[in-house]
């Protein structure tokens, strides 16, 4: 039996895709192992949001091209619909397989098990030639080389989507992915040319997925997209985002529901109000902002200015004076000068965030931001992400100290195995259990609670990066 490991990077859609993958070669007969060093095949699904995204993908394909020689390395995800020839010529690398071709990997997969369960040694990386094994493969696999599988992102209409279990809650907040590419061109961003236009899971996919996660225990569910504002803008007839969240918290008997990031002109006085409405959807909203200064962000081509940003804000904080509201924000965009990072700060020091998501500046090769010639340099973009962190560390510790004495709502995380969540901190004889509450706060809860539980929690104190409490 032929065995396969994914190695994941990137976002919660590229995690999304994995998850896909793997279901998907699970049915058809694929046994997953839990280290690529004991895999036939191994996947690595890239991110390349950032040039640190790509040296740490290749990084990852060289350790396993070292510890499993044997192996057959398929390389996918977003640097590999960008850079196709450049992973193709790292040494063991098998196959080079874009977003373009990413569903049609199983039907790779089958094609090669084969020559994996006989173990042959006619393989070489840089002429790769399967043929009788081949011969019921799709054409689009016979190539000369036959190495990459690429194609135009934009004519794709696949969608890849099937919950993702793990990650750092250990299978307690599943997320699933509901739309997937982007319309929008932002000058610095290199997504939409590896993901394509957007798209989104049919509704009744949506809720059908939910009503299973639901069904099988859990209690807390992360809907993602890359632009998830604009689900259903696709779909005929078309769905607005509100609608199916309002048909989910109807159809499903999902405790909570959490959205992931969305842009701020998507977040509508309906969309606030459906959330002061309903306790199930967590009082959660990030946002990015990008930028304060209204001069970098038409330079960004965001659509969007300083203010506009600013209005979303305060009608969260009107309907929903406790929420976590956070955001991303990019410093060192080329021409963004002193008195440019000086408005971001003195915007985010005036609005109610809670967390800052701080990302410096990356050249991303095709993007009208890479061919600026008013680069900022290395050294001030290090300075200016140092003061927004430790802006943004202020307002996180603020968010949490005004919650001191509140009663949140929260979901136990993490099993110790034994089906304790567990979390010795203050000393060995103390027991806590991490937790995460629907504003968004990292909560140790006296005692061991059962993962995948729902609390109530009165909030004690601040430890840290947490926040302390007893369950009543």
């Amino acid at each position: 039996m032929v065995t396969f490991y994914i190695e994941q990077f990137g976002c919660r859609a590229t995690q999304a895709d994995g998850a896909a993958l793997e279901r998907q070669l699970r049915e058809r007969g694929f046994t997953p192992v839990s280290e690529a060093t004991a895999a036939d095949v191994v996947v690595v699904n890239t991110c390349t949001v950032t040039a640190a995204a790509d040296t740490q993908a290749r990084e990852a394909i060289g350790k396993i091209c070292a510890q499993n020689r044997a192996a057959r390395v398929i390389v996918t995800g977003c640097y590999a619909q960008r850079a196709p020839e450049e992973l193709a010529a790292l040494p063991g690398v098998a196959w080079v397989v874009g977003n373009s071709h990413k569903p049609q990997i199983p039907q790779l997969l089958e094609a090669l098990s084969p020559i994996v369960s006989r173990g042959t040694s006619d393989f070489n990386a840089n002429s790769f030639v399967l043929a009788s094994a081949l011969e019921t493969a799709p054409r689009s696999f016979m190539q000369e080389p036959a190495q990459t599988l690429i194609g135009n992102i934009f004519e794709q209409n696949s969608f890849l989507a099937a919950p993702v279990l793990g990650g750092e809650a250990n299978h307690t907040r599943p997320t699933l992915k509901i739309q997937d590419g982007c319309n929008s061109r932002c000058s610095y961003c290199v997504i939409p040319f590896v993901r394509g236009k957007s798209r989104s899971l049919p509704p009744d996919s949506v809720v059908k997925e939910i009503q299973s996660l639901s069904d099988s225990g859990y209690r807390e569910i992360v809907l993602s997209g890359i632009n998830l504002g604009t689900y259903g803008r696709d779909l005929s007839p078309r769905v607005k985002f509100v609608d199916l969240l309002r048909r989910i918290l109807d159809e499903t008997a999902i405790p909570r529901l959490r959205i992931s990031s969305i842009e701020p002109l998507d977040v509508t006085r309906n969309l606030i109000d459906l959330f002061g409405e309903d306790d199930r959807l967590a009082h959660h909203f990030h946002m990015p902002l990008q930028s304060g200064s209204d001069r970098i962000l038409a330079a960004m081509n965001r659509w969007y200015r300083a203010e506009h940003y600013a209005r979303r804000v305060d009608l969260i904080r009107e309907r929903l004076p406790h929420a976590s509201i956070g955001a991303d924000v990019i410093t060192g965009f080329p021409g963004e000068t002193e008195d440019d990072h000086a408005a971001t700060l003195l915007f985010i020091e005036r609005l109610d965030f809670t967390y800052l998501h701080v990302f410096s500046f990356s050249i991303r090769p095709g993007t009208k931001a890479a061919a600026r010639s008013n680069q900022v340099p290395a050294n001030v973009i290090k300075r200016r992400a140092r003061e927004l962190r430790s802006l943004g560390e202020r307002k996180a510790a603020d968010f949490r100290n005004s919650q001191v004495g509140r009663i949140l709502h929260v979901v136990t995380l993490r099993s110790d195995g034994q089906g304790l969540a567990v979390d010795r901190v203050r000393s060995p004889s103390t027991v806590c259990t991490p937790a995460l509450s629907s504003n968004y706060l990292r909560i140790r809860v006296s005692g061991a609670w059962d993962a995948n539980m729902l609390l109530r929690v009165r909030v004690h104190a601040g430890e840290g990066n947490y926040l302390t409490g007893e369950a009543q």
